[in-house]
């Protein structure tokens, strides 16, 4: 019997990676714990992202927030950054800004209050300004959602595939708003967190998670239908997955639970402010410069911003066509490979803003919590798709930057 017919499988696949790395790097990576691993990719991915926002704010002009060649913190805490630093200086207001024309006006109210809350409790311990402290917190949850995702992914992937979608989750087109004044790195984090305990069904600890999530952006609706349709899938296949009568009154209980913590804070705007649609009238205002004041007609605003962008009928067309493409994108062999919860995430958070989101600039952030559909992405094994991958990722931030962050004299696309 030859030497290599002795030679255990374990030990024949290390010889074939270190054709590709020279031997020492080889045994650096495999003693590296997954933790480090993602830290490193984490790191070298803000290096780069971090370059091409210096780049940008050494040539950005005089706006509304800065003077000309801001430095990072100041030219990361533009746009909704600012509106961030009133709540946490100032609060919400009781009295809702009327328009000229007797419409509630942009206010404070459109954003929640986990992520000013922590950044100005963090501000008290260490004196240090709103600037600095408000990216330190977002950059600090970036680092935990990258963990996280890691560990989300590796449920579901390989080891190899899981690193690989937390490299597309690190340099994906928006993920410099991961280092800039937004309530993103925060709510990601936590989401990452509640949708982990749910493929654990560890439902208890959802609770606090909810909560915390719930406060930071709106999205404790499209959780609330994910979690009811996970206890529908159980209930229905219990007979190959145990599903005890405790345990589906807890599960129940969670998606209840994430409901009323959807409508919380609408609740408190109008406990605050005196008036019922507080909360839905200071949303719709960012969307009157596009199509003027109308009401919240759930499933009627992709349509209309259809229309808006480019008219009637290829407006409705489009939209039309994106919805059945996303559909039939959710029963593709790779995203079906994510497993039925991570699926029914992101079908039920697509059907959220489909119900009640107006298409515009702002609307590529607003698809950031569909992620998970990044594992899928990071199924191919080609050395030479990965890196062009990467690239096109890498392009695309410089692409989003320009277009959505950067300010050049009157700006129509926010971030």
């Amino acid at each position: 019997m030859t030497e290599r017919m002795l030679r255990p499988r374990s030990q024949t696949v290390p010889r074939s990676r270190a054709r590709r790395l020279p031997p020492a790097w080889h045994a650096r990576y495999r003693l590296t714990p997954w933790w480090g691993k993602v830290f490193a990719v984490w790191a070298l991915s803000r290096l780069v992202t971090t370059s091409l926002i210096l780049v940008l704010a050494s040539v950005q002009g005089p706006n509304a927030w800065t003077g000309a060649s801001p430095k990072y913190t100041d030219f990361a805490t533009m746009w909704d950054g600012r509106w961030y630093n009133i709540v946490a200086f100032g609060g919400y207001p009781s009295v809702l800004p009327v328009t000229e024309t007797g419409q509630i006006g942009e206010n404070a109210w459109a954003f929640m209050p986990g992520y000013p809350v922590v950044a100005r409790l963090l501000m008290e311990l260490t004196n240090f300004p709103w600037a600095p402290v408000a990216v330190f917190v977002s950059v600090v949850f970036s680092l935990g959602t990258a963990l996280l995702f890691y560990r989300l992914m590796a449920r579901v992937q390989s080891p190899a595939t899981a690193l690989f979608s937390v490299v597309l989750f690190c340099v994906a087109p928006l993920s410099p708003i991961l280092q800039f004044a937004y309530a993103e790195s925060m709510y990601l984090f936590f989401l990452t967190l509640a949708l982990y305990l749910l493929l654990e069904r560890r439902y208890w600890l959802l609770f606090p998670v909810i909560t915390v999530m719930a406060l930071t952006r709106p999205s404790g609706l499209a959780l609330a239908l994910a979690l009811g349709l996970h206890v529908i899938y159980r209930f229905v296949t219990r007979s190959r997955d145990q599903f005890s009568v405790a345990e589906r009154m807890l599960a129940a209980s969670v998606a209840l639970f994430s409901s009323l913590m959807g409508l919380t804070w609408p609740i408190a705007a109008w406990a605050a402010t005196g008036d019922l649609m507080a909360y839905t009238d200071t949303e719709l205002a960012w969307r009157a410069p596009y199509i003027g004041y109308v009401e919240l007609v759930p499933f009627t605003a992709w349509f209309q911003g259809g229309v808006w962008w480019l008219g009637s009928p290829w407006g409705i067309v489009v939209v039309t066509a994106l919805i059945l493409t996303f559909g039939m994108l959710l029963f593709t062999p790779a995203v079906r490979r994510l497993g039925v919860d991570l699926r029914v995430w992101v079908a039920s958070y697509g059907l959220y803003l489909l119900a009640v989101f107006f298409p515009q600039s702002s609307t590529f952030r607003l698809l950031m919590p569909m992620f998970p559909l990044l594992g899928a992405a990071a199924l191919p094994r080609s050395r030479i798709y990965r890196v062009s991958i990467v690239l096109i990722f890498v392009a695309g931030q410089w692409g989003w930057l320009l277009i959505c962050w950067g300010v050049d004299g009157y700006d129509w696309t926010p971030p």
